[in-house]
C-alpha cells in the first residue's frame, strides 16, 4: 500500500544563538530532518527573528524558520519526534495545506506570482428565456 503524501506548512522556532553562529548549517540541519523521513523541501527560508512571548528552554529570542514540504503522511509523527529531540529546535508546528491552495501558497512563499485562470462566461449569460 503506497503512502499518501501531503504538502505541509512547517514553522520552526530555532535557537537564535545557534542560528546567529551557523545560519546556513542550522537551516541545512532542519532540511535534512525532513529529507531523512522521505520528505521533499519545497521552500525553506527565514521568516523573522524576534523576542519570544515567554522563555522556551531558557531562550528569550528565537529565529522563526518557515518551510513548505511534501511528506508521506505516515512519516509526520517521525519528523515531529526528530524535531523534539533536536537541541536547536525550540518548537515546531505542522499544518496540512488544502490541495487546492498548494500551488498558490508555495509560489507566494517563493516570491513568484501565479497566473489566474481566465474567468469563464458568467452563469446565465447569453441564455434567453
Amino acid at each position: 500500500m503506497a503512502d499518501n503524501t501531503a504538502v505541509y506548512e512547517a514553522l520552526f522556532i530555532l535557537d537564535s544563538n545557534k542560528f546567529a553562529r551557523e545560519r546556513d548549517g542550522l537551516a541545512r540541519e532542519v532540511e535534512s530532518l525532513v529529507e531523512a523521513v522521505d520528505g521533499e523541501v519545497l521552500v525553506s527560508r527565514l521568516w523573522e527573528e524576534r523576542r519570544l512571548a515567554f522563555p522556551i528552554k531558557g531562550q528569550r529570542k528565537g529565529a522563526y524558520w518557515l518551510m513548505y514540504l511534501r511528506l508521506p503522511t505516515l512519516r509526520l509523527t517521525e519528523l515531529t519526534r526528530s524535531c523534539e529531540i533536536n537541541d536547536s529546535i525550540l518548537r515546531q508546528m505542522f499544518v496540512k495545506l488544502p490541495p487546492s491552495l498548494v500551488d498558490a501558497i508555495v509560489a507566494h512563499a517563493k516570491g513568484e506570482t501565479v497566473a489566474e485562470e481566465p474567468a469563464g462566461e458568467p452563469v446565465g449569460a447569453g441564455a434567453e428565456g
